[in-house]
């Protein structure tokens, strides 16, 4: 009786009811945790909805920086998120045996190959499998063991080259920029992980839509991610992929697809190596790692290690390398300065261009201001646009000083990190390549290094801790590689002096608009 007494109130009065019911959603969710002590928008303390909106506005990066220089080093960022901008904050969050987990923004970047979801040493939030599998595979990614990939390297460098005259340099024809090194970064780490490039430096063009299916993806996954669940009434959709493994309808990504093909091919022809005059690609070293620990390295595994090379390794890459050339030709001096000492390098005889006109990694590590240009790009733009997300451990933790509540999202920025003025100066806000080298006129060779070595500890562009990217070596050696050995060949600038790019966050901070010319370029002199 009582029970149909307040139902019928509630008919009555449900605006008034529902209203309350919403006041009291935002109540709880302002003061959750305790974290209404921490500043942060208004919005931001009562709905993830805000977040999803400025995700959404494709430039949250710019949003976090403000926050942080408005409110401190830590930022509410929604009802159970918190962001630390204290360099402290990352070995208190990502430091091993820790107890953090990933939160659910990983999980909503999963690969779909036949209706089921792919996991990843990425996307994964289950330590134990993530352990398990990165252990198996860890040897293959050692820079040692990195170099004997060199070749496949080399050999997509010498293509990029050529195709860069004949395409570009030779007709006189406007590139853009940031979409052709894409290009070079995806047959890269094609001809690396399978001996065979996808196609995208021949052809000039998007194999397959691949690339521009990526883009859509993480447009997808930046906002999404910020309220998980939505991806489970959208592509994760239970019964979507349900009808995808019977076959009703194709749910499996592009990259997988790709890859899937890949691996059928090796399987039906040599399992566990390319051709015998090739080198061991990745996907060897994969197929290899199966039949040692096949209970942790399955064929799903496999073929989810070769679809996230792809996913990540190539876009993070791309990003990485067309800020290094932005950056370069907005300041020319330092410009200069990097083809000065490529000229002295070719004068002392230190290319032996094995692979005509390709610098190797035992040469670029000779050139110390191509090193302080690289590190300078990845501190000034790093790839990754968001704050890292972990989950608290049940027991609460202690974060730079702060007591924060088991459950509660926590994460660092690169792009916050990054502009600490205490670690990287007073005008962290600028590229300055010089900063990463010792000051001669200093006369303290001691705090020189220390400061150079503070700086390296601070930097956070492939993560901390052991979640750390593990194809970060695979990206260094190709930049160090590209970067000299397109600019010993070419003098490039912007195109019809348009020098501003327009950035969009999805998740990871793609440039648009990078448009260039090429000219030919022999020792030092315009060709």
């Amino acid at each position: 009786m009582v029970l149909e007494d307040i139902v019928a109130v509630m008919a009555r009065h449900w605006p008034s009811a529902l209203a309350v019911v919403i006041i009291i959603h935002f109540v709880r969710n302002y003061y959750h945790n305790g974290l209404n002590q921490y500043p942060g928008p208004a919005l931001a303390r009562i709905t993830n909805w805000w977040r999803f909106w400025d995700v959404l506005k494709r430039r949250p990066e710019v949003t976090h920086i403000r926050l942080h220089k408005e409110h401190g080093d830590v930022v509410r960022l929604g009802p159970n998120y918190l962001s630390f901008a204290d360099p402290r904050a990352v070995k208190d969050i990502y430091g091993l045996n820790k107890g953090f987990i990933k939160s659910q923004f990983y999980p909503v970047q999963q690969s779909v190959s036949a209706g089921h979801r792919l996991p990843s040493l990425f996307s994964t939030t289950d330590e134990t499998f993530h352990a398990g599998l990165r252990r198996s595979v860890n040897s293959a990614f050692s820079m040692s063991t990195l170099v004997q990939y060199e070749p496949f390297v080399d050999s997509t460098t010498a293509l990029f080259l050529s195709q860069t005259d004949k395409l570009y340099a030779a007709p006189g024809v406007i590139c853009d920029f940031a979409r052709w090194l894409q290009y070079y970064a995806f047959d890269v780490i094609g001809n690396m992980t399978y001996s065979e490039r996808h196609g995208f430096i021949e052809r000039n063009e998007d194999i397959e839509g691949i690339i521009s299916y990526l883009g859509k993806l993480f447009s997808y996954v930046a906002p999404i991610g910020q309220i998980p669940f939505l991806d489970l009434l959208l592509l994760k959709n239970p019964l979507y992929l349900l009808a995808a493994q019977y076959g009703f309808i194709d749910a499996t990504f592009p990259v997988a697809r790709f890859a899937r093909a890949r691996l059928e091919e090796r399987i039906a022809s040599s399992p566990s190596k390319p051709a015998s005059s090739s080198p061991p690609d990745l996907l060897s070293k994969f197929i290899a790692a199966q039949q040692i620990h096949p209970e942790t390295v399955t064929q799903k595994e496999v073929l989810t290690l070769a679809v996230s090379m792809a996913f990540a390794g190539s876009e993070t890459t791309a990003i990485s390398l067309s800020a290094i050339f932005y950056h370069l030709l907005r300041n020319p001096p330092y410009l200069t300065r990097l083809l000065a000492e490529l000229d002295d390098a070719e004068r002392r005889g230190v290319f032996a261009d094995e692979t005509p006109g390709v610098v190797s990694w035992a040469e670029a590590q000779q050139l110390p201001y191509l090193d302080a240009v690289v590190k300078e790009a990845f501190r000034i733009h790093p790839a990754a646009g968001l704050p890292l997300e972990r989950v608290v451990p049940a027991g609460g933790a202690t974060i730079a000083g702060h007591f924060i509540p088991g459950g509660t999202i926590v994460g660092c920025s690169a792009w916050v990190l990054h502009r600490n003025l205490t670690i990287f100066g007073s005008d962290a806000a600028f590229f300055r390549p010089e900063r990463w080298l010792a000051s001669s006129g200093s006369g303290d060779g001691k705090g020189e290094a220390e400061r150079i070595a503070g700086m390296n500890a601070a930097m956070f562009h492939f993560g901390s801790g052991s979640r750390t990217c593990i194809g970060k070596n695979i990206s260094l050696l190709e930049i160090y590689k590209v970067v000299p050995s397109l600019l010993r060949e070419f003098e490039v600038d912007f195109a019809d002096g348009r020098k501003e790019w327009r950035l969009w966050n999805s998740w990871f901070v793609r440039q648009l608009g990078f448009e260039v010319r090429f000219r030919r370029r022999e020792a030092g002199k315009v060709g």
